[in-house]
C-alpha cells in the first residue's frame, strides 16, 4: 500500500520552487495558483527571502501550491493537463494525509476540494491566522527528546500547548514568545528546544478568530467525498465524508495536530511505502523513525520524480 503525505508550514525554504518551474506546464499551473491566491507565488517560490516566506499569509498558500505542483508533475509527466485541473492522485494510492496546512493539499488531492476551493480556503486561512497571530506575539518551538511525561509537565508549567505531537520523540510547543523563552531557558532533561520559523502559536486557542472566518467560508463550499482513505490530524482516523473532512479542516486551526496518530493509522493500514509531496523532507524524516521497514521517497526536486514514479509502480494498487 502506498501512502502520500503533504507537509505543513515551516517546510518551505527560499528558492525551493525554482527547479520545479523548469518542468513543462508547471509555471502555467503556478500562475493559475497565483491568480486565485492574489500572491506572486512564482516570486515567493524562487526569489523571496526566508523572512518573506515565513509570513503565514504567504507560507500557507505557497506550501499548498507546491504540493499541487508536485502531484501534477507526478501524475502528468507531459504537462498536457490544463493547469486548473489534474490534481488527482496516482492510480493505486491507498491513503493520504497532510500535516496541518498540508491537510488542505490532501483534501484537494483526494477530491474533497477542487484546486480552486483549496487555494481559496488556504488563502483565507493564511490571512486569518496571520491576523490572529498579530494580536499577541506568539510562536512555536520543537521539543526533541526527553521523557514524555517530563516534557508534558514542563509545557504545563510554562502555560504552553503541545500543538503538534509528531511522534518519534518530537512535540511542538506553542504559546506566547515570553512563555517560549522561559521554557527554552529551562528545558526538560535530555530534551533539545528548537524555535521554529513560524509566525504564531498555531493549533492553539490563540487561533480562535481564524476558526470563525473559515467556518463562514466553509458554509459556502459543497465538498466531495474522499476518493481514497483520508486521515485526519485530529485523531488519525480515516474520514469518509466530505462534509466531515471540511469541518475538521476548520476546527484543526485551533486544535493540536496528532501526526503521531496519523502515523499509527498508516502502520495499522499496512502501508509499505510513503511519498512526501513538496516541499518535502520533514514528514519523510519522521516516517523513517516511526515506520520502520517501509520505502520512503521525499519529492524535493524534479530529480526525485523517477524514484517517486518507481515507488508508485511498485507499491500502488491497494485502495
Amino acid at each position: 500500500m502506498l501512502a502520500i503525505v503533504c507537509p505543513g508550514q515551516g517546510s518551505q525554504t527560499p528558492g525551493f520552487l525554482a527547479p520545479w518551474l523548469e518542468v513543462p506546464g508547471l509555471a502555467d499551473r503556478l500562475a493559475v495558483c497565483s491568480q486565485v491566491t492574489g500572491l506572486d507565488l512564482v516570486a515567493h517560490g524562487t526569489t523571496s527571502d526566508a523572512e518573506t516566506i515565513r509570513d503565514t499569509a504567504v507560507a500557507q498558500p505557497l506550501i499548498v501550491a507546491a504540493g499541487l505542483l508536485g502531484l501534477a508533475a507526478l501524475s502528468d509527466p507531459s504537462g498536457a493537463t490544463a493547469p486548473d485541473t489534474g490534481t488527482g492522485l496516482p492510480a493505486g494510492t491507498g491513503a493520504v494525509a497532510g500535516h496541518s496546512v498540508g491537510e488542505i493539499t490532501a483534501a484537494a488531492a483526494t477530491g474533497v476540494l477542487t484546486q480552486a476551493q483549496a487555494l481559496t480556503f488556504v488563502r483565507e486561512r493564511g490571512r486569518a491566522m496571520a491576523a490572529a497571530s498579530a494580536v499577541t506575539p506568539t510562536g512555536m518551538s520543537a521539543v526533541l527528546g526527553g521523557d514524555p511525561d517530563e516534557v508534558a509537565a514542563a509545557l504545563d508549567k510554562h502555560g504552553l500547548t503541545p500543538a503538534n505531537n509528531n511522534g518519534g520523540g518530537q512535540v511542538v510547543a506553542a504559546g506566547t514568545l515570553e512563555q517560549l523563552a522561559a521554557f527554552g531557558a529551562e528545558p526538560p532533561a535530555r530534551a533539545r528546544v528548537v524555535p521554529l520559523q513560524v509566525a504564531g502559536a498555531f493549533h492553539t486557542h490563540h487561533m480562535a478568530p481564524a476558526v470563525d472566518t473559515l467556518a463562514a467560508l466553509a458554509a459556502g463550499i459543497t465538498p466531495g467525498a474522499p476518493s481514497v482513505t483520508l486521515l485526519s490530524n485530529a485523531d488519525g482516523a480515516a474520514v469518509t465524508d466530505g462534509a466531515q473532512a471540511l469541518a475538521r479542516l476548520v476546527a484543526q486551526v485551533s486544535n493540536p495536530v496528532r501526526w503521531d496518530l496519523c502515523t499509527a493509522t498508516l502502520a495499522d493500514l499496512g502501508v509499505t511505502a510513503l511519498l512526501e509531496l513538496p516541499p518535502a523532507g520533514t514528514l519523510a524524516g519522521l516516517a523513517k523513525r516511526a515506520l520502520k521497514g517501509i520505502e520512503i521517497v521525499a519529492l524535493k526536486t524534479p530529480d526525485d520524480l523517477d524514484a517517486a514514479r518507481t515507488l508508485v509502480a511498485n507499491h500502488g494498487g491497494t485502495a
